[in-house]
């Protein structure tokens, strides 16, 4: 028996492989998504400016490279230097370089996206944003090919999904009561944040195969996540389990990458030899053997608050309780809304507002709009501003620091705004007036939907905040 047998896991060198690579794939969504959105949202010019936020929050608050230097120029430069570092590890690179460079690499991947995470504020508020640093700092010590895997690494990941999967069951359980009744899912699907193309199929299931839904959630995130840590083949078939389910919700709906970098994690309990066999690999260096038992304290010391958040009646969904994003709690839909409300926004190019005056509507990429166009699949590709649209319906005052700011920008035919937009009613000039509206919004019943051609019926509720109008030019 070799004397390192407890520390390397040979056997699960093609999990690895395909872990780090599928981590650096969604590192790479992250990176473009922050390089092509961070202007209209971020920007010096943006609805909440970062040197703003750097200004009011201390680097120990939010350690990020920003607050050495912004420029939108230099925000770009990190984006694209993470994207293009990220695709490099996807096509194999830190499995070329030695293992203290490719520990480097990876702990540069996550500096980069943390230092964007950092002054992201409200736009990089979900628990996926740290469920990739947390996954991405953990991946720094899972070594390359020259070594084994280390045992204690999958550990650690295989306890990142646990509170993944039985934080989101707990939050449940204790949550909306229509989870006990198993009643959530006739709305959920319709309800949640960002529909997509079979979201209308779901939500038109029968009510019995809805109940099942819910009760299989259960069973998933509150027994499985148990069996991760039992013995093969059991952790082998825990985490299969979970990757079929999260492959589920990634058909029922867009939630960014969360459920994709789930069942990347979930690789960290499958056994790949009987499919892969094991490899030999030469001795491990001990430096890496003290580095993987350092992180592996660091982890069970930061693990006393995320779990003393699992047994506590009062337990918080997706919190972070360091500004690293180390060892995080999670957690998502503990209550579901029933009915669905979309904000509209329309403008006119009209000088006076009457009762006749045509307003014509922006049209947004995820989030619903024109009734007749399916809802599209985006995730893992994360949009920002359409995902608190919706949070902008439940909650005016949710979006009061931004929202009245994105209605000027429209004013201004704001190009980097508009980029964030699928349709611009105003490509030559931009309107005089903007206005948002208040809409409930269904999904249509199949015969609705064979009369019309409509995915959705849509009936006005009332007007959302004030008309913004463009400042008349200032006398000479």
């Amino acid at each position: 028996m070799s004397a390192m047998e407890w520390f390397e896991a040979p056997e699960y060198w093609l999990s690895r492989l395909v872990l780090q690579r599928s981590l650096a794939v969604i590192y790479l969504v992250a990176f473009v998504s922050a390089a092509l959105q961070f202007r209209a949202l971020l920007g010096e010019r943006g609805l909440t400016p970062v040197p703003d936020f750097l200004r009011r929050v201390p680097f120990r608050a939010s350690p990020s490279l920003f607050h050495l230097h912004y420029s939108d120029r230099f925000f770009a430069a990190v984006a694209w230097v993470g994207a293009a570092l990220s695709a490099a590890v996807a096509l194999g690179a830190a499995d070329r370089v030695p293992l203290f460079v490719a520990m480097l690499t990876w702990t540069l991947l996550w500096a980069l996206y943390l230092s964007i995470v950092n002054v992201g504020q409200t736009w990089y508020a979900f628990g996926w944003e740290s469920l990739l640093l947390e996954a991405g700092f953990l991946a720094i010590f899972l070594g390359n090919d020259d070594v084994a895997p280390p045992m204690l690494v999958l550990l650690l990941m295989r306890w990142l999904v646990f509170r993944v999967e039985f934080g989101a069951g707990l939050i449940k359980w204790r949550g909306d009561p229509c989870w006990r009744r198993l009643t959530c899912l006739y709305y959920h699907h319709e309800t949640q944040p960002m529909p997509g193309p079979l979201s209308w199929f779901f939500h038109r299931l029968p009510k019995p195969l809805h109940r099942v839904e819910a009760a299989a959630n259960h069973v998933t995130q509150l027994v499985f996540p148990f069996l991760l840590f039992a013995p093969q083949p059991v952790a082998t078939v825990a985490g299969l389990a979970v990757m079929v389910t999260q492959l589920w919700l990634v058909a029922s709906g867009n939630f960014s990458w969360l459920n994709w970098i789930t069942i990347v994690l979930a690789l960290s309990a499958v056994d790949s030899s009987p499919v892969a066999g094991t490899r030999e690999y030469g001795q491990v260096p001990p430096w890496f053997v003290a580095a993987v038992i350092g992180v592996t304290a660091l982890v069970v010391v930061l693990s006393w608050w995320p779990a003393r958040n699992l047994v506590s009646r009062r337990q918080e969904m997706n919190r972070s309780f360091n500004p690293l994003h180390l060892v995080n709690t999670y957690g998502a839909f503990g209550s579901v809304t029933r009915l669905r409300h979309e904000v509209v926004v329309e403008g006119t190019d009209e000088e006076h507002v009457t009762e006749d005056t045509r307003w014509r509507e922006y049209e947004f990429k995820g989030k619903p709009g024109d009734v007749r166009r399916l809802p599209r699949q985006y995730a893992p590709y994360h949009l920002r501003l359409d995902w608190l649209m919706w949070f902008a319906a439940l909650s005016p005052s949710y979006a009061a620091p931004w929202f009245t700011r994105l209605l000027r920008k429209l004013l201004e035919n704001d190009p980097d705004t508009l980029r964030l937009l699928r349709t611009n009613p105003f490509p030559t000039a931009p309107p005089v007036h903007v206005r948002a509206r208040l809409y409930r919004y269904r999904f249509t019943t199949w015969r609705e939907l064979r009369a019309t051609g409509a995915w959705w019926d849509r009936q006005p509720v009332g007007p959302y905040g004030q008309t913004v109008s463009r400042r008349a030019p200032e006398a000479p």
